[in-house]
C-alpha cells in the first residue's frame, strides 16, 4: 500500500512514518511539503490513501482535498491541528473520508486508515431482491443505482451506503449509531457529524434532479428516515 502524507511539518512526518515503521511496515510512504508538490505526487504516484494536513504554506489544504476529489476517489484523512466541528464539518462536505486532530494517537491514527481504507475496498452492500419503489423515488438493488424518476442520482461509495440502509429499513427510524456502525464502522459510532454532511450531500443531490423530493427525513436525536410515498 502507498501512503501520501501531505505535511509541512518535518516532525509530524517523521512521526506518522515511524508509526507505519512499527505497525505496517509493508506501507510504501511518499511525502510532500506543500499543496503543490502534494497534487503532482498524487498524480505520479497514484497513492492508494492520502493523509493530509490543512495548514499548508501554498495552498489550503480543502482546496487540495477539493481539487483531488474532481477525478478520484482515493480515501483521505485530514490530520491537522485545526480542530472544531465547523472545520471537521469543511473537510468533509470538501470529500475528506475521516478527520484527526493533532496530537494523535498512533493506533487511531492506523485504526482510522485502515477503516477507511476497508470501506473503499469494499463492494458497496447489495441485495437480489426486486427494486424498492415509492413514488419517483426507486432503489435498485441488483444494479446498485438509485433513480429520482428516470434520472440516475451518482452517489459515493459513502452515500450509497446511507441510503442503502435507510431504504431496506423503510418506513422505519434507523438510529444514528446504528447507521455509523453500519457504514462507517463500530469505531464511528460518535460521529454524529459524519452523518450530517453525507444527509445533506444527498438531499443536495435529489434536489438538483427533482427540487420538491427530499428522500431523508430526520428524527432529531434519534437518527433518519427513508422519506419518500407514493402520494
Amino acid at each position: 500500500m502507498k501512503v501520501l502524507v501531505v505535511d509541512d511539518d518535518p516532525d509530524i512526518v517523521e512521526a506518522v512514518s515511524i508509526c507505519f515503521a512499527l505497525r505496517w511496515p509493508d506501507a510504501e510512504l511518499v511525502d510532500a511539503p506543500d499543496g503543490a508538490t502534494a497534487l503532482s505526487a498524487f498524480a505520479a504516484e497514484d497513492p492508494d490513501v492520502i493523509i493530509l494536513d490543512l495548514g499548508l504554506p501554498d495552498i489550503n489544504g480543502l482546496e487540495v482535498c477539493r481539487s483531488i476529489r474532481e477525478t478520484s476517489q482515493v480515501p483521505i484523512l485530514i490530520l491537522t491541528a485545526r480542530g472544531g466541528e465547523l472545520n471537521k464539518v469543511r473537510g468533509l462536505e470538501m470529500g475528506a473520508d475521516d478527520y484527526i486532530t493533532k496530537p494523535f494517537s498512533h493506533l487511531e491514527l492506523l485504526a482510522r486508515i485502515k477503516a477507511v481504507v476497508r470501506r473503499a475496498s469494499a463492494p458497496p452492500p447489495g441485495s437480489d431482491g426486486e427494486a424498492f419503489v415509492q413514488g419517483n423515488f426507486r432503489f435498485d438493488f441488483a444494479a446498485h443505482r438509485v433513480f429520482s424518476g428516470e434520472t440516475a442520482i451518482q452517489l459515493t461509495k459513502t452515500e450509497y451506503g446511507l441510503l442503502f440502509h435507510l431504504t431496506k429499513n423503510y418506513p422505519n427510524v434507523v438510529l444514528h449509531k446504528t447507521l455509523l456502525a453500519k457504514v462507517w464502522g463500530r469505531e464511528y459510532i460518535d460521529e454524529t457529524d459524519y452523518l450530517k454532511v453525507y444527509v445533506q450531500r444527498i438531499r443536495r443531490k435529489f434536489a438538483e434532479v427533482q427540487p420538491e423530493l427530499d428522500p431523508i427525513a430526520t428524527e432529531r436525536g434519534i437518527g433518519y428516515r427513508l422519506a419518500v410515498s407514493n402520494d
